[in-house]
């Protein structure tokens, strides 16, 4: 059967998703057989159609994360074939596409393995300690009253550059899910980084780096040991500069708060 909108013919799949009823229970990986599935479809779209199959034969449906699938929200996130969000390089899971794969392909589909993002169900984790850590952070000081003018606050193009990129994390949780250490800090450093880049954060600077930093640790993340493994899956290529950054913020916050 050809698909309407693409030249390559649609699919059958052998899908090995893992299944687990919460963070307590014992999870194992189980086989689906997933036909006619067009290329043109996106990933979540072929989960949706599997699990509509699944609730019309009698079965329990997989339970996985999604809101926008527009790749903004940072909800998707699946390990897919071994790769956070799959394959295709700064594509988030919802944004990825069948035509990625080939006719008789074996998916296999796995949830964010972190001690810190414990399963609620099956492909869903708790990603909650990433909100923590962006409490840890606080509040930006700011002047009541009217909006300062534009040009008020100059701010240089490569600083507002930097700062930009690293405010583009959608804290989606593909940095720890590929880090061999299972580490945040790509995350955080991004959230220390768009702020300590301008003047606005530099009231709470000192304050921000080291509760933001201690906050990871507390939630049980890894530390960093330069892999880069973060970076390649970052659906928003956050540079990894960002955390030299961080941890140049820490050590200075660290030595001239005493």
């Amino acid at each position: 059967m050809m698909n309407k909108t693409s030249e390559r013919p649609n699919m059958h799949l052998h899908l090995k998703i893992w299944r687990q009823l919460n963070a307590a229970a014992p999870g194992k990986f189980v086989s689906y057989e997933k036909e006619n599935v067009s290329p043109d479809m996106s990933f979540l779209e072929m989960l949706d159609e599997l699990n509509e199959h699944l609730i019309k034969t009698g079965g329990d449906p997989v339970a996985f994360d999604s809101d926008c699938r527009e790749g903004i929200c940072g909800m998707c996130g699946l390990v897919i074939n071994g790769q956070a969000h799959g394959p295709r390089r700064a594509t988030t899971t919802c944004q990825l596409h069948m035509r990625s794969f080939n006719d008789g392909d074996t998916i296999t589909i796995e949830p964010w393995r972190a001690k810190a993002f414990p399963v609620v169900r099956d492909l869903v984790v708790d990603r909650s300690a990433f909100d923590r850590i962006i409490q840890a952070g606080g509040y930006v000081s700011v002047n009541a009253g009217n909006a300062q003018d534009a040009n008020a606050l100059p701010i240089s193009k490569y600083n507002s550059d930097l700062a930009m990129d690293a405010a583009s994390c959608i804290g989606c949780g593909a940095c720890v899910a590929a880090c061999p250490n299972a580490s945040a800090s790509l995350f955080t450093s991004a959230k220390v980084s768009q702020l300590a880049l301008l003047p606005q954060g530099l009231v709470e600077r000192k304050e921000r780096a080291i509760n933001m930093v201690s906050q990871m640790d507390l939630e049980g993340f890894g530390d960093c040991s330069n892999y880069g493994e973060c970076e390649a899956a970052c659906p928003k290529e956050i540079s990894i500069s960002n955390i030299a950054r961080m941890k140049r913020e820490y050590v200075r916050a660290a030595l001239t708060s005493a």
